[in-house]
């Protein structure tokens, strides 16, 4: 598969040096279970994004191929955690912390890695705090990245925040990011899908545009 050479893709990109990035879609993200309804967070938006997102990675598997990575969680608990998160955490409004010590909240929601795919586990918001994946993409000399999943506002932003000052391309798929459904949070969420994205990070295109064919 080319990509269309237009405003919507770099025309540098090609299936070698480029991953599709996929970030925390897991229960404790996504599943009604793991709601905290008390505090006001809920993933009703989440949960209905996630199945147009896992048919887009197959869609990508199929017509684009080259490398999936799959970011997960450690227990989001203080014993998993870095000290500047625990740190944060003190302050009450901060706090978010699980309770849950069965590792149900950290298993793949709906989404299935499969054999070749790069999984891998965080402890921080950013994706970049892990050096086995910074690896892989050196490693396979990847230039570019594809990214979808949760929390846009939280550990998306905070990849591609970090991710651009080390030199990486991005392409984020406004369309199969999401976040809770927080009043504030989503208004957060439009202005960074409208304005801070596109504007100071990577081109911002719907998963569809992404995927249109060069004929």
């Amino acid at each position: 598969m080319k990509l269309r050479k237009n405003n919507f893709t770099y025309e540098g990109m090609n299936q070698k040096n480029t991953s599709l990035l996929v970030i925390d879609v897991v229960n404790g993200c996504c599943h009604k279970k793991c709601e905290e309804i008390e505090w006001g967070i809920s993933f009703l938006k989440i949960r209905k994004m996630v199945p147009r997102l896992k048919d887009f990675i197959e869609l990508y598997r199929k017509s684009f191929g080259g490398l999936i990575a799959f970011a997960k969680i450690v227990p989001w608990q203080k014993e998993f955690l870095t000290d500047n998160i625990n740190e944060l955490y003190k302050d009450p409004r901060a706090y978010y912390y699980s309770d849950d010590k069965t590792g149900f909240s950290e298993q793949f929601y709906l989404v299935e890695p499969q054999k070749g795919d790069f999984v891998f586990t965080k402890n921080h918001y950013d994706c970049f705090t892990n050096n086995g994946f910074i690896k892989e993409l050196q490693g396979r000399k990847i230039r570019y990245l594809v990214v979808c999943g949760v929390f846009t506002d939280g550990c998306v932003l905070s990849t591609v925040v970090s991710g651009f000052s080390r030199g990486y391309n991005f392409i984020i798929l406004k369309d199969l990011i999401e976040t809770t459904d927080v009043k504030t949070r989503q208004e957060l969420q439009k202005i960074l899908k409208k304005y801070t994205f596109p504007v100071m990070y990577g081109k911002t295109i719907t998963s569809k545009q992404f995927l249109e064919e060069k004929h």
